[in-house]
């Protein structure tokens, strides 16, 4: 699955398309601590979050996250989400708790997979 077909499920609300669709989504990645995401975080993963800062986008972009999934209704600030755009990075937002978003995704991937 890739970025554009999970947008086009409309399950998360777009709030910065970052012009990368056909990123493909490997698997999905679930953690707030960023120091933890920073070394764990899966390339191509939809990450799944509430920490909702500009330092969440840098460890995104390090660590080349497909997207990022940002749960229980946290939105980025202004600024943080001009930084997103300034970088491309594609950022979706949910009133869904981390797991229920989590598992939405999974079962898009797994769908996509059979």
């Amino acid at each position: 699955m890739n970025i554009s077909q999970l947008i086009s499920k409309n399950i998360f609300t777009l709030a910065n398309d970052g012009g990368n669709g056909d990123m493909s989504i490997s698997k999905v990645f679930c953690c707030d601590l960023l120091s933890i995401a920073m070394g764990k975080a899966p390339e191509g993963c939809a990450w799944v979050t509430v920490m909702g800062n500009s330092n969440t986008l840098a460890v995104a972009t390090l660590t080349q996250a497909s997207c990022i999934l940002f749960a229980e209704g946290i939105q980025l600030d202004d600024a943080a989400l001009d930084k997103a755009k300034e970088h491309n990075i594609t950022v979706m937002y949910t009133e869904l708790p981390i797991f229920d978003a989590a598992l939405a995704v999974h079962q898009l991937i797994q769908e996509n997979l059979a």
